[in-house]
């Protein structure tokens, strides 16, 4: 039996051959899921319905030129350090910019409501004033010099944005109540019973929509943001999207991520989320799914998306670390080669704070809890899969993806081809020895991280250790 392996670490520029197994963590503890697939069908009565699209349409969406082959990063400022600040965190932009890291999503950064506030510092996502920054951070100045600063570097920033509801006690309540769902006794509403520390917005209201629309605006025009990740962006109605979209456009080239998988977002939005394929993945790994059912995803996504719709893949977000699991949690000895698979998918992947430093804690949501960084011992192995992402050609967005029979039901293997490469990818889904028999579509001469040959010939057996996983490349005419 022939073994690949390659436990070398440095930087990749075309290709990588990766191998890693970690310890067996502790089991996780159940907690109350509360990201958008759990609470998309608590809509609000009266917020317009959102309507299928045309898949004509979807297509016609122009991403900003700049965010071809990227990667992104989540940036929880308040448990990034004991100092969360906008000056204390700039520190961090020339490790982040050499780990290969292209756009800079922050968690909410507005001042959070007072009334009816959870916890001692309460949800990020109850935002008090929609065009300020919360002191807990600094000033706007430093804010400003932070973006400055992330530009300088050549990396891209989008703030989180929450245009679904606000804080009990927002600006807009005195002035504007009309801007709010009431229910038929005229008090305001939670846009789900459990979010009691928000109050629901009335998209039925065009004023409101201007308004809503007026502030997005303020960020991109006197602060010079890049974008917005948009919080339950499924409740809100598709059609604000495709005209805030429009109206944000005309301030500069805007770059949109929707906490959502619905195809329709792909109107507005540049990226959605892949719930779908977390939790099918999750499944996988646990013996609950199949490799069939990783590929009837794939199948799916042909059906849904079109080629230009960007997908955000991940291994981690606040949401998923706070109330669900840790990756180490979620995906055990197989994150690493999970991660990879992620970050070799025709879309975008996410790293989430912390993940560099393999931390391993449920971040509060409600209180300080500073993230424990230790050694960045992850920070090469990201490091490699966003150079990877970036860099190769066979790793675009329009690059084709071929998946692969590699005749065991426990390996998952694709090809992704692009101009002059190819980038194979074989994965063990278990915690086991497997083997396979090297079939004709992946015969040939590829290198490794270090620039070592690898042989693939037809009908050569090969074994892989329990979820190990290789990234080739090869040169292709």
């Amino acid at each position: 039996m022939n073994k690949i392996y390659s436990l070398a670490i440095c930087q990749i520029m075309f290709s990588a051959m990766l191998y890693a197994q970690t310890k067996t963590p502790q089991k996780a503890t159940t907690k109350k899921a509360t990201n958008v697939s759990a609470v998309s069908k608590a809509s609000v009565a009266n917020k317009s319905k959102p309507t299928m699209p045309n898949p004509t349409e979807i297509n016609m969406l122009k991403h900003p030129n700049w965010c071809v082959n990227n990667t992104i990063y989540e940036v929880n400022l308040r448990q990034y350090a004991q100092d969360a600040s906008f000056k204390n965190f700039e520190k961090e932009l020339p490790r982040l910019k050499k780990m290969g890291v292209d756009i800079l999503w922050f968690m909410p950064i507005h001042p959070i409501g007072e009334k009816g506030r959870k916890g001692s510092l309460g949800s990020y996502y109850a935002v008090k004033d929609y065009e300020a920054v919360s002191t807990e951070y600094g000033t706007m100045n430093d804010f400003n010099h932070l973006v400055k600063a992330i530009h300088g570097m050549g990396m891209k920033i989008i703030i989180d944005w929450v245009a679904n509801h606000t804080s009990p006690d927002n600006v807009w309540v005195e002035k504007h109540s009309d801007y709010f769902t009431k229910d038929k006794e005229g008090n305001f509403v939670p846009p789900v019973p459990d979010w009691s520390d928000v109050i629901d917005l009335n998209y039925d209201n065009k004023n409101m929509r201007k308004a809503m629309i007026d502030a997005m605006s303020f960020w991109l025009a006197k602060v010079d943001i890049d974008g917005f990740r948009c919080d339950v962006a499924e409740m809100v109605p598709t059609d604000f999207w495709i005209e805030c979209r429009k109206e944000l456009d005309k301030v500069k080239p805007v770059f949109m991520l929707a906490e959502g998988e619905k195809p329709e977002l792909h109107k507005a939005f540049d990226m959605t989320y892949t719930w779908s394929f977390y939790n099918t993945m999750k499944a996988v790994i646990k013996g609950e799914k199949s490799r069939t059912d990783i590929i009837n995803y794939f199948d799916n996504q042909k059906k849904e998306y079109s080629a230009n719709d960007i997908r955000m893949y991940f291994t981690s977000n606040h949401d998923e670390n706070t109330w669900n699991a840790t990756e180490f949690e979620a995906f055990g000895n197989a994150h690493k080669a999970v991660s990879a698979i992620t970050a070799t998918l025709p879309g975008m992947p996410l790293i989430y704070s912390g993940q560099e430093s393999a931390q391993k804690k449920h971040l509060k949501f409600f209180d300080k809890d500073t993230i424990e960084w230790k050694k960045y011992e992850n920070n090469e192995f990201y490091s490699q899969l966003m150079f990877l992402h970036k860099k190769s050609r066979a790793l675009a967005l329009n690059a084709k993806m071929e998946i692969l029979d590699l005749k065991n039901d426990n390996i998952f293997a694709y090809k992704r081809i692009g101009v002059g490469e190819e980038i194979l990818v074989i994965v063990n889904l278990k915690n086991a020895l497997e083997n396979y028999v090297t079939p004709k579509e992946i015969d040939g001469s590829y290198k490794d991280v270090s620039g070592f040959q690898a042989f693939l010939k037809t009908g050569q057996s090969q074994s892989l250790e329990g979820y190990q996983y290789m990234v080739l490349r090869k040169e292709i005419k």
